[in-house]
């Protein structure tokens, strides 16, 4: 296998942006890909220096595309770029272009952690007819429902909360940016990405996506559900990144 940084320049986002991407050794492509993103304080270089990823796919034919998301939670900002067009379109026709990768959508599966939970569940939503399975660790599921307007005693958190507003808005839910509207859209056209999710029992995220978990139960959306010992780190992370792999493949990875 080899792993393959890339630098291009993003047409949607106006900048130089770098990409890394495992290509498979065994098995003959076009190969399904999984696109794996990262969380908000991380860039496309983490998974393979904080994992084993690369170690776990070598016996297995998948391409791995790690793409920047920089701080843009992989939507259309309000009030700036517009990271979901450039993850969900532009990302697979560069990688489609220049890589063995299968252009159908059964060959197309995204996945990520915190922010990129997030991201990789919107993704899949809103381009329903583009991606087959998505999976998310830790994710910060409700970011994108969010009401972001806050209290005048909360000024420490108003830095954060400015910035959330030029990323989705004031009050989010309902919106594009809001996973369970996407969801149930994706249902009732016929079209839902298989979704797994899983999380931390001492994460701080927890609660938030035994939430997300009820509410898609509640909805009657298909999904896959999984709690397991762990807090909001890259040992959690790289432990059960290969659970998921498998869930998007149907077929085991080696340790």
């Amino acid at each position: 296998m080899a792993l393959c940084e890339v630098l291009w320049q993003s047409k949607v986002l106006k900048k130089k942006l770098g990409m890394n991407v495992i290509l498979p050794e065994v098995g003959e492509g076009p190969f399904d890909t999984l696109y794996l993103l990262h969380g908000l304080s991380d860039d496309y270089t983490v998974w393979a220096r904080r994992t084993r990823v690369e170690w776990y796919v070598r016996e297995t034919p998948l391409i791995v595309v790690m793409p920047d998301g920089g701080r843009g939670w992989y939507t259309d900002n309000e009030r700036g770029p517009a990271w979901g067009r450039y993850l969900g379109e532009e990302v697979v026709r560069f990688v489609e272009r220049n890589f063995p990768a299968r252009r159908e959508r059964e060959g197309r599966h995204i996945g990520g952690l915190s922010m990129g939970g997030y991201g990789a569940l919107r993704t899949a939503m809103r381009y329903a007819d583009v991606f087959s399975s998505a999976h998310s660790h830790s994710g910060a599921l409700f970011h994108g429902s969010a009401d972001w307007t806050l209290p005048d005693e909360h000024e420490d958190k108003r830095a954060y909360a400015d910035e959330m507003h030029s990323i989705f808005g004031t009050r989010p839910e309902g919106s594009s940016h809001d996973i369970l509207a996407l969801a149930r859209s994706a249902q009732v056209a016929g079209i839902l990405p298989r979704m797994w999710i899983d999380c931390g029992t001492e994460d701080f995220l927890i609660d938030a996506n035994r939430k997300f978990h009820g509410e898609l139960e509640r909805l009657k959306v298909p999904h896959e559900y999984r709690e397991y010992p762990g807090a909001h780190v890259w040992d959690y992370w790289d432990e059960h990144i290969r659970e998921a792999i498998e869930f998007h493949i149907g077929r085991a990875v080696t340790d």
